[in-house]
């Protein structure tokens, strides 16, 4: 058993898990005779709710976070250098890309079933923002192994939790400030502070233009989101009124199809009657017929006898 990969699956592990899964790597490594590896694994410190998010983060994205500790090294360069306009530049980039980040962040922690609040949240943006300001903040971000949050003020660090627990932590570095160096002199103090104003001035810009930014972003959000309500009503209004003016309709021919089969259920009885009628009158007419045939034979037959009797007479 190795205290590496023992650290690399612990602090791999959702909050929950960390315990329970630390205590059972001890107790491995006693069970196999390594008492000092089992004491050094007992020791590692259950990551904070924060600290945990970062070292998902970064197994998540680790180019993402490789990029973030390689901008800071650029950023530095460029105070270095006073090149304003390359800072200016890269510190939009450093804005989005701790925006991302911590977005992304939450993406992560919610989607392994331990979602972030907003104050924890914030502890993984200053995390990630420490890991710009300070090389060894970066190496311990990306070593995936906090057990708590990173902070820093302007380009010092303030105080700050243990950085790495494999190998073992060193002690914190006591926060930079403005000191006297041998041979420097009150210039070189005043020199320090002014530079140190400046760019906490910088910083507060930056998070100023952020925040407005992001609020007019929000604002376009809102204006279109109102437009494209107003266009659905619209689009629900006059699709309503066809649907009325459609129903409307319906009901008129189904009316007019009623009044049809009535007048036609009408017209057939009036037929049938008149058929039968036809039928009856047909009947007589043949009668009729039939009774003037033997009449006008009955009246031949009383011409003929009259006849014979007028010419017997006469003899």
């Amino acid at each position: 058993m190795d205290l590496e990969e023992v650290a690399d699956e612990l602090y791999g592990l959702v909050p929950g898990g960390f315990v329970a899964a630390r205590t059972e790597a001890a107790r491995r490594a006693r069970a196999g005779g390594d008492r000092a590896l089992a004491q050094r694994i007992a020791a590692l410190g259950k990551p904070s709710t924060a600290a945990w998010a970062c070292n998902a983060l970064v197994r998540e994205e680790p180019e993402e976070i490789a990029g973030l500790v390689e901008l800071g090294d650029l950023l530095r360069e460029a105070q270095e250098s006073l090149a304003g306009d390359q800072l200016r530049a890269l510190g939009t980039q450093r804005s989005r890309l701790l925006a991302a980040l911590t977005r992304q962040a939450r993406v992560v922690a919610a989607r392994l079933g331990s979602p972030l609040s907003d104050a924890v949240a914030d502890q993984v943006e200053q995390t990630l923002r420490a890991a710009l300001v300070d090389p060894e903040a970066g190496e311990a971000l990306l070593a995936g192994r906090l057990t708590g949050p990173l902070s820093a003020s302007g380009t010092g660090l303030g105080v700050r939790p243990d950085l790495r627990v494999v190998p073992p932590p060193q002690p914190a570095r006591a926060p930079d400030g403005p000191r006297r160096r041998a041979g420097t002199g009150d210039r070189a103090v005043e020199e320090e502070e002014r530079r140190r104003a400046e760019e906490e001035e910088r910083r507060r810009a930056e998070e100023a233009e952020r925040r407005r930014r992001e609020l007019a972003e929000a604002r376009e959000d809102a204006e279109a989101a109102a437009e494209l309500a107003d266009e659905a009503a619209r689009a629900a209004r006059t699709a309503g009124e066809r649907a009325r003016r459609a129903q409307r309709r319906s009901d008129e021919l189904t009316a007019r199809a009623e009044e049809l089969a009535a007048e036609l259920a009408r017209v057939r009885e009036e037929a049938s009657a008149a058929e039968a009628e036809a039928g009856t009158a047909t009947r007589r007419a043949g009668a009729a017929d039939r009774a003037a045939g033997r009449a006008a034979a009955d009246r031949d037959r009383a011409a003929a006898r009259v006849a014979e009797l007028e010419s017997a007479g006469a003899d």
